[in-house]
């Protein structure tokens, strides 16, 4: 229908075509009317054509239909022919897991039992010192848990002999001392070549302390801070001197877990810097406090030990508070009683500027010593909420530094006050003891000079 009006329609635009060069051409109106009729005569020759064709075309169309129609029918019955061969296979695997269950039995445990321990041992060989000496194994590993992850495929018995083989291996390396040469990153970045010791699967050591591996880059690099000097680090310079016999060695049970923590762990020093200007203040505060301290407690002594020898000898000495207090006396032996009283009061408050002096000093800093650690947890405690109304409370990160100022300055507050705390008492009872002495002995030459001047 549509080749039809197609046609059509093109037979009316050269119609048109037609009529519009003859009114170009024709003289007359009779010669305009013969050549319209010539035109329409030989366009209907030209349908009659294309009507022809078209009916020849229609009997391939049919012929075409046809042959899809059997082919479309063909294919359905391939289609069905596939459908059953596809349930009869599925039948037959199924029957075949089935047989494969049952002639398994146990095995199929022991198969599971095997995949996981390949999959525990391969992490467990990932980070442990002994792959230094065995880098391949794991390839190993993976190929036996790739090989188990199949459905149709298990493990031949060479497989489950070299794992056993590995775990073995890694048994017996946990109880050996290593001693060989290899390549080490130092804290600085330098690349070194030096002895080190493996210490079974625990640690792995050289002359200047411990040593970290790298299970993801298999480089041996230096801790960029080691443990405690004197206990840890000297253990692993005696490990590298000594070929044989028994060696204390500071063993990190963690595998070197413990270690690589240590690094981030701050130091006394990297406390200290949290704490900033007030926490600076303070130590120094303590500081003058203390020599102060140590400075009127051997004074003190030192006069405490003067005056007991004071107390035994008969003859006045000018060289300690008693011996001056004496000397008074002696110079005023003939006065009444009123006047040797009054000259040994003024005497024995001539000493005691001397004996007091400092004690005053170390009891203002034990009490403003915490007073300028609440100062500096209030200035911490501030710029935390100034962190969190700029960023947020989101990221505990941004707040860590205002709150290590707070507590930081909190206790170094508390350090110093409580040992100038005790340092004031210690000090002042010995102040208190020469004192006392004084008054009593002051007491007892006015008690003795009245009895012998009543007497007289």
């Amino acid at each position: 229908m549509k080749r039809i009006i197609i046609i059509v329609a093109a037979g009316i635009l050269s119609i048109g075509f037609s009529t519009a060069n003859a009114q170009e051409d024709a003289s007359s109106m009779g010669q305009l009317l013969r050549l319209i009729e010539q035109g329409r005569a030989r366009e209907s020759q030209e349908a009659k054509k294309r009507e022809a064709n078209f009916a020849s075309q229609r009997g391939e169309q049919q012929t075409l239909l046809n042959r899809a129609k059997a082919e479309r029918k063909r294919q359905e019955n391939e289609s069905a022919r596939l459908e059953q061969l596809f349930e009869e296979n599925q039948a037959q695997i199924v029957a075949a897991r089935t047989a494969l269950d049952e002639r398994l039995g146990a095995l199929k445990e022991l198969f599971g039992v095997l995949q996981t321990v390949s999959g525990d041992t391969q992490g467990r060989f990932n980070n442990s010192l002994t792959s230094i000496h065995y880098p391949n194994r794991n390839d190993f590993l993976v190929e036996l848990g790739t090989k188990m992850a199949g459905a149709n495929t298990l493990a031949s018995i060479e497989d489950i002999e070299r794992l056993w083989f590995e775990l073995q291996r890694e048994i017996v390396e946990s109880g050996k001392i290593v001693r060989f040469n290899t390549t080490i990153t130092r804290a600085d970045g330098e690349e070194t070549q030096m002895e080190v010791v493996r210490v079974g699967v625990f640690n792995i050591v050289f002359e200047d302390g411990y040593l970290l591996f790298s299970s993801d880059t298999g480089r041996i690099s230096e801790l960029q801070r080691q443990p405690e000097q004197g206990r840890y680090t000297n253990s692993a310079g005696d490990m590298i001197d000594e070929s044989s016999g028994t060696v204390k060695f500071g063993l990190d049970v963690t595998r070197g877990q413990i270690l690589a923590l240590l690094v981030e762990s701050p130091t006394v020093k990297d406390r200290i810097n949290q704490a900033g200007i007030v926490g600076y203040c303070i130590i120094a505060l303590g500081f003058i406090g203390l020599m102060i301290a140590i400075w009127r407690f051997f004074g003190l002594s030192t006069d405490s030990r003067k005056v007991a020898a004071q107390l035994k000898r008969d003859t006045a000495s000018t060289d300690n508070p008693l011996g001056r207090v004496l000397a008074a006396y002696e110079s005023n032996r003939n006065a009444d009683t009123e006047t040797i009283e009054l000259k040994l009061s003024e005497a024995a408050l001539k000493e005691m500027p001397g004996l007091t002096k400092g004690l005053l000093f170390i009891k203002v800093i034990s009490v403003v010593a915490p007073l300028m650690g609440l100062l500096g947890t209030v200035t911490g405690m501030i710029k935390t909420f100034q962190v969190i109304t700029l960023y947020g409370a989101g990221d505990p990160k941004m707040m860590a530094g205002g709150i290590s100022q707070a507590l930081m300055t909190t206790v170094l507050g508390l350090v110093v006050a409580i040992p100038m705390v005790l340092l004031h008492t210690v000090v002042s009872g010995q102040s208190r003891k020469i004192i006392n002495i004084l008054q009593s002995q002051s007491a007892g030459l006015v008690a003795r000079h009245s009895e012998s001047h009543h007497q007289s």
